[in-house]
């Protein structure tokens, strides 16, 4: 079962969210990737989301998803990403 914003959207790894009302990105979504660094979250805190945000958190690990009403969809990045100097992602 795919896990799902506020809005009812899917969660899908590098969509553009807010967290807190800052910008970021999804960068891991739930299960396991056989990554001991990042596979603890879900062990330790049951299956959530790796959120990158670097001006204020860093990264955070959402979980429960659905009942975060801080964690916003903004828009779906379907591309490879080109980060530009002084852009907010």
């Amino acid at each position: 079962m795919p896990l799902k914003y506020q809005s009812g959207i899917d969660v899908r790894k590098g969509d553009r969210v807010t967290y807190h009302g800052e910008p970021g990105e999804i960068e891991l979504v739930k299960g396991l990737a056989g990554d001991p660094g990042t596979d603890w979250f879900v062990h330790e805190f049951g299956p959530g989301v790796m959120v990158l945000e670097p001006k204020v958190f860093g990264r955070v690990y959402v979980s429960p998803v659905e009942d975060d009403e801080h964690l916003v969809f903004v828009s779906r990045h379907e591309g490879k990403l080109i980060v530009r100097p002084g852009t907010p992602w």
